[in-house]
């Protein structure tokens, strides 16, 4: 029997007030994959990021109509508390946006408030900061200055800190928007290496405006267009045969 889905939308749709952004989303993304979502800016790909863990709903004057299913439950269900949502979907800025905080209280930060009772000893907390750090390959760089402010880390270490801050509450699916754009190439490569390290144990979903990104970093991928899902399939499928004109335009830099 196939694997069900990590993400499924069904009908989704969203306006920022009067202006319809999303229209009808129907999008099934598997689970432990990388997809990134590619398309011109205001296609919606930032959109339907932020609508997988209701990230939205901080403006108020955002509407939602359908369904977001992550791991077979309905994250939009009045029943759902957001907080939940957000410990089980972990977001990642464009640009790093670490806490003006040391090193490991940045890694502690989440886990800390998601944790009831009393909080974890101090040999607990040491085994948490290591292991994150040692998931993204930033602690043999930082393991000396974990006291020290994660601000004065470069762009690139500060992305994979903004990762690893995620991994100890344990979330199951990490959200990217254009997780590379603020770094050089070197930070850039190093970054995506990270991401292709993490996938199978997350399903990551990534915007990116780099086509070559997409290309060489992601599984499935997802062309969208005036806030439509065009087309979705092997990224290796939609760069090589792509099935609809849209798409090839695209892809082959004609527009966007």
């Amino acid at each position: 029997m196939a694997e069900k889905p990590a993400i499924v939308t069904e009908k989704l749709n969203l306006w920022y007030g009067d202006f319809q952004a999303l229209y009808d989303v129907d999008l099934s993304i598997k689970k432990g994959q990388i997809t990134s979502l590619i398309g011109p800016s205001g296609c919606g790909k930032s959109t339907f990021l932020r609508c997988i863990n209701r990230i939205n709903e901080r403006l108020g004057y955002v509407r939602t109509t359908g369904s977001v299913r992550v791991l077979d439950h309905d994250i939009y269900d009045p029943s759902v508390e957001i907080v939940q949502v957000r410990k089980q979907i972990g977001m990642v800025f464009q640009r790093p946006n670490p806490l003006p905080l040391s090193i490991r209280e940045n890694i502690l930060f989440g886990h800390r408030i998601h944790t009831s009772g009393s909080r974890s000893d101090r040999a607990k907390q040491d085994e948490i900061v290591e292991q994150a750090l040692q998931t993204v390959l930033l602690w043999d760089e930082v393991k000396d200055q974990l006291n020290g402010p994660a601000i004065n880390l470069p762009l690139e270490a500060q992305q994979k800190l903004c990762i690893a801050r995620l991994l100890p509450v344990k979330p199951t699916v990490l959200l990217m928007d254009e997780p590379c754009s603020a770094l050089d190439p070197k930070g850039t490569e190093a970054v995506e290496e990270l991401i292709w390290t993490l996938r199978g144990e997350y399903t990551i979903v990534i915007v990116t405006h780099n086509m070559a990104q997409a290309r060489r970093a992601t599984e499935e991928c997802v062309f969208m267009l005036l806030g439509k899902v065009i087309e979705h399939d092997a990224t290796d499928k939609i760069f090589v045969t792509p099935q609809h004109k849209e798409t090839a335009d695209y892809i082959e830099g004609r527009y966007g």
